[in-house]
């Protein structure tokens, strides 16, 4: 095969608001018909807070077609195939284009003003539609997930396995939990269990901040983007420092769209807080329940979802661990690729080796996520990058 195989690690779908109607339990609906209004407002004012109102028109005008992509099956394989994408993983939608799941279960998944059981309900609505989604092909998508885990972990569990059975790939954990137990608590094996059991992947993707914190002041976007990417990780170390992955050794664990140049730091940092050094002497013993060090449960672990990957991370590809990257594209949002993939692709991994490339670009998601190569192979041959481009 002349070309790449390419999988997005990082795509986003969701229905028009109103549309998610159809997707709740009956009961739930007369409460959807009074939120709806609300939370249409509520995501127009995070827009206007997030300088994006203006820019986000200006984008779209012209391309509203190929933007139903969002949610509509024939306009999204248009728009991957001239991508040149064979297949991707899909999350939740919000401000583009105005249509994140109900009742709070969009990617935030917050725990403040929130009714738990109308946020369980909301995250369900949406998971129903996107399986229907991935259902339409199959080969080419992997569906993830919403699960409100903070609330119940029963239920949690519950719908992991809902999730598995109607063929979703992977499942989305709030980034944030508020007053509720991190994710080092040992009253989360049960769901670690299940998904290392279904081979679910456990994602986290970047979004949520605490927002109460930064006022509407000048400075408060400056304050956001420096430190969201920080709250994306905090989970997995939590994770690390618990010893899940001691427990679970093939757990799987997906950090999406907060870029990847932290990791060598990071894990930098990690590891040296691992070992016996004279900073560490007064603090007892926090390390015996781990077998390896931090960096090297993330090189087993750990997959990075690097969305509109620069040149820069390309370059530090094996400082970060060229297994544990994988491309994103980012659509429909305007920060992404699309519809300049070809473009950006060929800027970012421009002479990257060949054998180095494939993993980045496809072999790795598809691994991670359960792709079945042999089907998406047939796609690639048609519409996939071709690898002279890179050379």
């Amino acid at each position: 095969m002349d070309r790449y195989m390419v999988i997005s690690s990082d795509c986003h779908a969701g229905l028009p608001p109103e549309k998610y109607r159809d997707y709740l339990e009956p009961k739930y609906r007369e409460a959807f018909d009074v939120a709806l209004p609300i939370q249409i407002a509520a995501t127009q004012e995070a827009a206007r807070k997030f300088l994006v109102d203006e820019i986000n028109e200006e984008w779209r005008s012209g391309r509203e077609d190929l933007l139903s992509g969002a949610w509509d099956h024939d306009k999204r394989i248009e728009v991957l195939d001239n991508d040149g994408i064979a297949g991707e993983v899909i999350f939740p939608d919000g401000i583009t284009e105005m249509n994140m799941p109900p009742f709070g279960a969009g990617l935030s998944l917050p725990t403040e003003e929130i009714v738990p059981e109308l946020q369980w309900a909301g995250a369900r609505a949406h998971n129903r539609w996107l399986a229907e989604l991935c259902q339409m092909a199959p080969e080419r998508r992997a569906g993830v997930a919403i699960i409100p885990i903070l609330w119940d972990l029963d239920e949690a569990v519950k719908e992991a396995r809902w999730a598995k059975v109607n063929g979703l790939k992977s499942v989305m954990l709030p980034v944030r939990w508020g007053k509720f137990a991190g994710y080092d608590h040992p009253k989360y094996d049960p769901f670690w269990a299940v998904c290392e059991e279904l081979e679910l992947v456990v994602n986290f993707h970047s979004g949520p901040a605490p927002m109460e914190d930064y006022g509407d002041g000048q400075g408060m976007v400056g304050i956001y983007i420096s430190e969201v990417a920080w709250y994306l990780v905090r989970p997995l170390t939590f994770m690390l420092w618990g010893g899940v992955f001691e427990r679970f050794p093939k757990l799987r664990v997906a950090i999406t769209e907060g870029t990847a140049v932290w990791v060598p730091e990071y894990l930098k940092l990690l590891d040296f807080r691992y070992e016996d050094t004279p900073y560490s002497a007064k603090l007892g013993d926090y390390t015996s329940h781990m077998s390896l060090k931090p960096s090297e449960y993330f090189a087993r672990n750990v997959l990075v979802g690097a969305s509109c990957m620069p040149r820069r991370e390309a370059e530090m590809r094996k400082e970060i661990g060229v297994e544990n990257i994988a491309w994103g594209s980012d659509y429909p949002h305007p920060e992404g690729t699309w519809p300049e993939t070809a473009s950006a692709m060929r800027e970012t991994f421009l002479d990257v080796p060949k054998e180095e490339l494939t993993m980045m670009l496809g072999t790795n998601a598809a691994h991670w996520y359960g792709f079945e190569t042999d089907k998406l192979a047939a796609v690639a041959d048609r519409i996939g990058p071709k690898q002279a481009d890179f050379e």
